[in-house]
Protein backbone atom coordinates (compact mmCIF):
# COMPACT_ATOMS: atom_id res chain seq x y z
CA UNK A 1 0.00 0.00 0.00
CA UNK A 2 1.41 3.39 -0.97
CA UNK A 3 1.25 6.00 1.74
CA UNK A 4 0.59 9.59 0.84
CA UNK A 5 1.40 12.42 3.15
CA UNK A 6 -0.46 15.69 3.01
CA UNK A 7 1.66 18.75 3.40
CA UNK A 8 0.61 20.78 6.40
CA UNK A 9 -0.20 24.45 6.27
CA UNK A 10 2.67 26.90 6.32
CA UNK A 11 0.50 28.90 8.73
CA UNK A 12 -0.83 26.44 11.34
CA UNK A 13 -1.68 29.16 13.88
CA UNK A 14 -3.26 31.53 11.37
CA UNK A 15 -6.19 33.43 12.89
CA UNK A 16 -7.31 34.90 9.56
CA UNK A 17 -6.37 38.44 10.56
CA UNK A 18 -4.32 40.64 8.26
CA UNK A 19 -0.69 40.99 9.23
CA UNK A 20 -0.23 44.20 11.23
CA UNK A 21 2.42 45.46 8.78
CA UNK A 22 0.14 44.90 5.78
CA UNK A 23 -2.89 46.40 7.56
CA UNK A 24 -0.88 49.52 8.38
CA UNK A 25 0.40 49.81 4.82
CA UNK A 26 -3.11 49.40 3.37
CA UNK A 27 -4.50 52.07 5.72
CA UNK A 28 -1.69 54.42 4.70
CA UNK A 29 -2.41 53.74 1.01
CA UNK A 30 -6.13 54.45 1.57
CA UNK A 31 -5.22 57.89 2.90
CA UNK A 32 -2.49 58.59 0.33
CA UNK A 33 -2.11 56.57 -2.88
CA UNK A 34 1.50 57.69 -3.21
CA UNK A 35 2.22 55.15 -0.42
CA UNK A 36 1.79 52.22 -2.82
CA UNK A 37 5.45 51.26 -2.28
CA UNK A 38 4.67 50.68 1.42
CA UNK A 39 2.01 48.15 0.39
CA UNK A 40 4.46 46.38 -1.93
CA UNK A 41 7.08 46.26 0.83
CA UNK A 42 4.56 44.79 3.29
CA UNK A 43 3.35 42.24 0.74
CA UNK A 44 6.87 40.83 0.41
CA UNK A 45 6.59 39.24 3.85
CA UNK A 46 2.81 38.83 4.07
CA UNK A 47 0.46 35.89 4.02
CA UNK A 48 -2.52 36.28 1.71
CA UNK A 49 -5.73 34.28 1.55
CA UNK A 50 -6.53 33.01 -1.94
CA UNK A 51 -10.16 31.92 -2.16
CA UNK A 52 -11.22 28.68 -3.74
CA UNK A 53 -14.83 28.12 -4.68
CA UNK A 54 -16.85 25.12 -5.86
CA UNK A 55 -17.45 24.99 -9.60
CA UNK A 56 -20.02 22.62 -11.05
CA UNK A 57 -18.33 19.87 -13.03
CA UNK A 58 -20.09 17.15 -14.96
CA UNK A 59 -23.81 16.54 -14.64
CA UNK A 60 -25.16 13.12 -15.57
CA UNK A 61 -28.79 13.03 -16.58
CA UNK A 62 -31.09 10.05 -16.38
CA UNK A 63 -33.48 8.80 -19.07
CA UNK A 64 -36.14 11.13 -17.66
CA UNK A 65 -33.89 14.16 -18.34
CA UNK A 66 -33.35 14.90 -14.64
CA UNK A 67 -29.91 15.35 -13.16
CA UNK A 68 -28.74 12.23 -11.35
CA UNK A 69 -25.11 12.71 -10.43
CA UNK A 70 -23.22 15.94 -10.18
CA UNK A 71 -19.56 16.59 -9.56
CA UNK A 72 -17.79 19.74 -8.56
CA UNK A 73 -14.25 20.97 -8.58
CA UNK A 74 -12.52 23.59 -6.48
CA UNK A 75 -11.01 26.52 -8.34
CA UNK A 76 -9.26 29.80 -7.65
CA UNK A 77 -11.08 32.93 -8.76
CA UNK A 78 -10.10 35.12 -11.68
CA UNK A 79 -11.92 38.40 -12.18
CA UNK A 80 -12.02 39.88 -15.67
CA UNK A 81 -12.04 43.68 -15.88
CA UNK A 82 -13.98 45.77 -18.37
CA UNK A 83 -10.73 46.05 -20.36
CA UNK A 84 -10.64 42.24 -20.69
CA UNK A 85 -7.62 41.73 -18.44
CA UNK A 86 -7.80 39.05 -15.74
CA UNK A 87 -6.77 39.31 -12.10
CA UNK A 88 -6.38 36.60 -9.49
CA UNK A 89 -8.23 37.48 -6.30
CA UNK A 90 -6.45 37.44 -2.94
CA UNK A 91 -7.34 38.86 0.46
CA UNK A 92 -5.46 40.29 3.40
CA UNK A 93 -7.81 38.71 5.96
CA UNK A 94 -10.70 36.31 6.44
CA UNK A 95 -12.90 39.35 7.09
CA UNK A 96 -12.17 40.95 3.71
CA UNK A 97 -12.59 37.58 1.95
CA UNK A 98 -15.95 37.06 3.66
CA UNK A 99 -17.09 40.56 2.64
CA UNK A 100 -16.52 39.49 -0.96
CA UNK A 101 -18.01 35.99 -0.69
CA UNK A 102 -18.85 34.24 2.58
CA UNK A 103 -18.67 30.86 0.78
CA UNK A 104 -15.09 31.33 -0.44
CA UNK A 105 -12.69 28.94 1.25
CA UNK A 106 -9.48 30.68 2.29
CA UNK A 107 -6.18 29.08 1.35
CA UNK A 108 -3.33 30.83 3.17
CA UNK A 109 -0.26 31.33 0.99
CA UNK A 110 2.80 33.58 0.92
CA UNK A 111 2.37 36.57 -1.38
CA UNK A 112 5.00 35.09 -3.68
CA UNK A 113 2.83 31.99 -4.23
CA UNK A 114 -0.25 34.10 -4.94
CA UNK A 115 1.68 36.28 -7.42
CA UNK A 116 3.19 33.25 -9.12
CA UNK A 117 -0.25 31.61 -9.36
CA UNK A 118 -1.65 34.77 -10.96
CA UNK A 119 1.04 34.67 -13.64
CA UNK A 120 0.63 30.92 -14.19
CA UNK A 121 -3.13 31.42 -14.67
CA UNK A 122 -2.44 34.04 -17.33
CA UNK A 123 -3.67 36.91 -15.16
CA UNK A 124 -2.19 40.36 -15.54
CA UNK A 125 -2.76 41.33 -11.91
CA UNK A 126 -3.13 40.17 -8.34
CA UNK A 127 -6.18 41.98 -6.95
CA UNK A 128 -6.10 42.26 -3.18
CA UNK A 129 -9.26 42.95 -1.13
CA UNK A 130 -11.50 43.56 -4.16
CA UNK A 131 -14.46 44.44 -1.89
CA UNK A 132 -12.38 46.82 0.21
CA UNK A 133 -11.93 48.54 2.41
CA UNK A 134 -8.70 49.17 0.46
CA UNK A 135 -8.57 47.33 -2.88
CA UNK A 136 -5.10 47.17 -4.42
CA UNK A 137 -4.07 45.84 -7.83
CA UNK A 138 -0.51 44.62 -8.22
CA UNK A 139 0.52 44.26 -11.85
CA UNK A 140 3.36 44.50 -14.34
CA UNK A 141 6.91 44.55 -12.99
CA UNK A 142 5.64 44.61 -9.41
CA UNK A 143 3.67 41.38 -9.91
CA UNK A 144 6.66 39.71 -11.58
CA UNK A 145 9.01 40.86 -8.81
CA UNK A 146 6.74 39.50 -6.06
CA UNK A 147 6.39 36.21 -7.97
CA UNK A 148 10.20 35.98 -8.16
CA UNK A 149 10.43 36.46 -4.40
CA UNK A 150 12.11 39.86 -4.66
CA UNK A 151 11.79 42.43 -1.88
CA UNK A 152 11.25 46.15 -2.14
CA UNK A 153 14.11 48.15 -0.66
CA UNK A 154 14.36 51.83 0.12
CA UNK A 155 17.64 53.71 0.29
CA UNK A 156 17.10 57.37 1.02
CA UNK A 157 14.33 58.44 -1.34
CA UNK A 158 15.06 55.69 -3.87
CA UNK A 159 12.93 52.54 -3.97
CA UNK A 160 13.63 49.42 -6.01
CA UNK A 161 13.30 45.66 -6.18
CA UNK A 162 16.18 43.51 -4.96
CA UNK A 163 16.57 39.76 -5.10
CA UNK A 164 16.02 38.17 -1.70
CA UNK A 165 18.83 36.03 -0.33
CA UNK A 166 18.55 33.22 2.17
Amino acid sequence: MNERLLQGSEYPDDTGEASPLLATALAGFAADETRYADVLAALGAARLLVPVVAVLGEVETGPDGLARDKSSDMATVLLRGVDGRAALLAFSSAETLSAWNPDGRPVPVPTRTAALSALQEGAEALLIDVSGPVPVAVEGEDLSALAAGWRLAKVGERVGWVAATD
